[in-house]
């Protein structure tokens, strides 16, 4: 804050002349009508000619000395500085210069021609389907505030940086839990905490493939990951995912291929289950091709009607899974926590580009959450929300089973927080205008399209599909906006096509798709 703008001076008469002198004076050296090495006023002639005393014009200098506009000595005139970039003065209207283009990395080149859906970043919708998001009423908040209490009033005997793989009474809290809830066994040290999965997906992205390399990747799959291992300069492999997950008949004899990035207890988006076969199948691939298996465990803990489904890294035998999870479907996306449970000989170089990357998470916040997971409160939480999940998944399913056309189906239901939806009727070209159909009528609903690689085709077609979040509307809002998407498809008066419905029930079951049920 300069002398002009202190909260005393706003209200003096003399030092808002004093700001409009240091102003003026500012603006004719920018445009040049004071040029360099010119003289400028004496302080005494412009405190006559704004009828204020020389203190503040010289206040005003001073500032424009500081900042090198003026050039300033004991007993001489002040000068505008030298040298001094001014822009050329013109008599005409300044012409427009064209700037020149930033110059960039080859990674941030990459990064600059990535093309993402704007999901959140649109207007929220009145009744929003948004995956991925979660209630807030669902957070448990009373909980939180006594531990994040407790834990502020804590004495510390400095404030410093903390270790980058994060506290470590949460990674001890989280690997007894993991043990429990997830079947996986690892040392606390295996654990790297982060900024959510996605700093945990960069941070593989960076380590583990080279501008050439390739990697497997699900078809279709979650758009952010690919993107994330895109930007190195990686080609994506698609293998096309089916009712039980990632097709493993399909992974490619490639030694370029460096990495595999697998959703196997959940696939995204489609929700099938990677049966313990082609498990061992995969592991198999990674250990011939010496790959890294990246395994995403995005919403492990929500699955209906059975315990949730061991980890992959539950059953490798060879040190080729990286497991990572995150807090952000249990707790909430704002927390930004996530980690990732490491091969022992990848810790090292995971912890150095961690700290290299941000120092390490918020550590007030990590522990908290171990203070809730030791109490067992963060496990009665799960559970809770868990049931409320399972009411509005049932409440949708409902939903699209009395307002939407009779040959709607969905699949994916048997866990997460979402489902897709397919429609037979529309097109994938018709993803976008139904949207934004439903979009003017309040209620939001997301194309499944994008999170293809490869665009449908007639030796592989598939109908349109939405992506249907459902954890943060009540069951209120979830048959609302079911009724509003119906009317929405029925003002575009969808028909089966001839060539749609030929190739409905094929295109079904390569997508896996389940009875609504």
């Amino acid at each position: 804050m300069d002398q002009f703008s202190t909260p005393s001076s706003r209200s003096s008469g003399a030092d808002r002349v004093g700001r409009r002198i240091y102003d003026l004076l500012r603006s004719q050296i920018a445009d040049g009508t004071l040029s360099a090495g010119a003289q400028v006023p004496s302080t005494r002639a412009l405190a006559a000619d704004f009828g204020v005393s020389r203190t503040t014009v010289t206040a005003a200098y001073e500032q424009l000395a500081a900042e090198g506009f003026l050039a300033t000595s004991a007993g001489r005139v002040a000068r505008v500085a030298t040298p001094l970039a001014a822009p050329e003065r013109s008599d005409t209207k300044p012409k427009q210069r064209g700037r020149t283009a930033p110059t960039l990395s080859a990674f941030g080149r990459r990064v600059a021609a990535i093309n993402m859906p704007g999901l959140a970043l649109a207007e929220p919708c009145r009744i929003d389907f948004l995956y991925g998001a979660v209630a807030a009423r669902d957070f448990p908040a009373l909980a939180w505030r006594r531990a994040y209490q407790a834990e502020l009033l804590r004495h510390q005997r400095r404030l410093y940086y903390v270790a980058p793989e994060g506290d470590a009474s949460l990674r001890r809290s989280l690997q007894g839990y993991l043990r429990r809830a997830r079947g996986l066994a690892c040392d606390a040290e295996q654990i790297l905490m982060a900024h959510g999965s996605q700093q945990a997906i960069d941070l593989c992205a960076r380590l583990l493939l080279n501008p050439g390399d390739a990697f497997v990747f699900e078809e279709p799959g979650y758009l952010m990951a690919r993107r994330c291992f895109e930007a190195t300069g990686a080609e994506a492999l698609a293998i096309p995912v089916d009712a039980q997950g990632l097709d493993t008949a399909m992974l490619p004899n490639d030694d370029r291929t460096r990495l595999a990035y697998v959703t196997p207890s959940h696939q995204f988006p489609l929700g099938g289950v990677l049966p313990i076969g082609r498990r061992l199948e995969l592991l198999r691939w990674a250990r011939t091709h010496r790959a890294w298996v990246v395994e995403d465990d995005y919403d492990g803990e929500f699955r209906y009607g059975q315990r949730p489904i061991d980890a992959l890294q539950s059953v490798d035998t060879d040190g080729r899974v990286i497991y990572i999870g995150t807090f952000s479907k249990a707790l909430s996306p704002q927390l930004r926590l996530g980690y990732l449970v490491l091969p022992p000989e990848l810790v090292p170089v995971f912890r150095q580009a961690k700290r290299l990357a941000d120092r390490h998470a918020p550590v007030l916040e990590q522990r908290v959450l171990a203070s809730l997971i030791d109490s067992g409160a963060y496990e009665r939480h799960v559970r809770r929300t868990r049931r409320e999940h399972e009411r509005r998944r049932a409440a949708l399913l409902d939903a699209i089973a009395r307002h939407l056309p009779a040959s709607a189906t969905v699949i994916g239901a048997a866990a997460g927080l979402h489902v897709v939806l397919w429609l037979p009727f529309l097109r994938p070209q018709d993803e976008p205008t139904l949207a934004a159909a439903a979009r003017s009528k309040g209620v939001g609903v997301y194309s499944v399209s994008p999170l293809f690689a490869k665009p449908p085709s007639r030796m592989q077609p598939r109908p349109a599909g939405l992506i249907l979040g459902y954890a943060s509307l009540t069951v209120e809002e979830i048959d609302q906006g079911m009724r509003v998407l119906a009317a929405a498809i029925a003002e575009r008066g969808a028909k089966p096509s001839v060539s749609v419905a030929k190739t409905k029930r094929a295109s079904a079951e390569a997508l896996g798709t389940a009875s609504r049920g």
